[in-house]
């Protein structure tokens, strides 16, 4: 990044990679997780212990990535594995960081990680905010811009929103929505973005409305489920045409559906599916309908 008066770089990190670590033995009840992963409540999926467990011992070969206080950086999974299995130690690779590079060194490492979602990567890198500010502030007194100022331009704020964006992995758009969700997000909306049940994006447009909040998530959910079980059912519903046999169109149905009469067409249930596609879908009852009142005619 260029370094200009308005533009400062927090400035390069030490990362374990830099390979200044130290091969150790630890025992198991000395290790423990992050503390920002601990206040997040951020645990190893199901299926990601299980396929740990298959591998037996081949699984603890690789050696834990650990700080100089015994905070677990890489190995979550194989330290909760040993836990489970009664173990008393593992091999470690300690390094000598901050909290603050320990927590961005984590976040490097599971930026394609499917258990931490963008929300929550983001959650997290703002745990550190407070240090990238602090740093650009020692850039500017270095470099002689500003100096005794506590306070960053508004350049240097945007600076210090990218290195938070490029920490977790993700657009400096979608850092300062989900810093304004914290700030006015009903909790159960926090909870759906934290499950991925709902986009940063779709979330930060419900709070134009804040009293109607979770009316707008229950709605999505319901929609979502809809949706899926729809899809989910399609394949195994769906008529095949008999060889030969003229498919429908959308004029035959148009004429069709136009030509019931006002009782019978209030008794049609209309609403909509997210698919691909342009899609027009007729249950198995309403086309015997119209085939048995002569309605459908080529």
């Amino acid at each position: 990044m260029t370094h200009t008066e308005d533009q400062i770089s927090v400035g390069p990190v030490h990362q374990p990679e830099d390979g200044l670590g130290r091969l150790i033995t630890c025992s198991v009840d000395q290790l423990h997780p992050h503390p920002s992963f601990v206040r997040h409540n951020l645990v190893p999926a199901t299926h990601e212990l299980s396929a740990l467990a298959e591998r037996g011992e081949l699984a603890f070969r690789e050696p834990l990535t650990i700080t100089q206080d015994h905070s677990i950086l890489d190995g979550y999974a194989r330290w909760q594995l040993a836990c489970t299995q009664g173990r008393t130690s593992l091999p470690c690779l300690q390094y000598d960081l901050s909290k603050e590079e320990a927590l961005l060194w984590l976040l490097q490492k599971q930026q394609r990680s499917p258990g931490l979602n963008d929300f929550s990567r983001i959650r997290l890198t703002l745990e550190l905010e407070p240090w990238f500010k602090q740093r650009a502030r020692s850039n500017q007194q270095v470099g002689g811009h500003r100096k005794g100022s506590s306070n960053l331009t508004e350049a240097d704020k945007l600076d210090v929103r990218s290195e938070i964006a490029a920490a977790a992995g993700v657009s400096v758009a979608n850092v300062s929505k989900v810093k304004r969700l914290l700030q006015e997000g009903a909790p159960g909306l926090l909870q759906a973005l934290r499950e991925g049940e709902v986009s940063i994006h779709r979330a930060s447009v419900w709070l134009q409305t804040p009293e109607k909040q979770l009316d707008q998530l229950s709605l999505h959910k319901n929609r979502h489920g809809i949706t899926k079980t729809i899809g989910s059912l399609l394949h195994a519903h769906r008529l095949p045409h008999p060889a030969g046999e003229e498919q429908l169109d959308i004029h035959r149905i148009g004429n069709a559906l136009a030509a019931m009469d006002a009782e019978r067409k209030t008794s049609i249930l209309v609403g909509t599916i997210q698919t691909p596609g342009k899609v027009l879908l007729l249950s198995n009852e309403l086309l015997q309908a119209l085939e048995c009142q002569g309605d459908l005619q080529p």
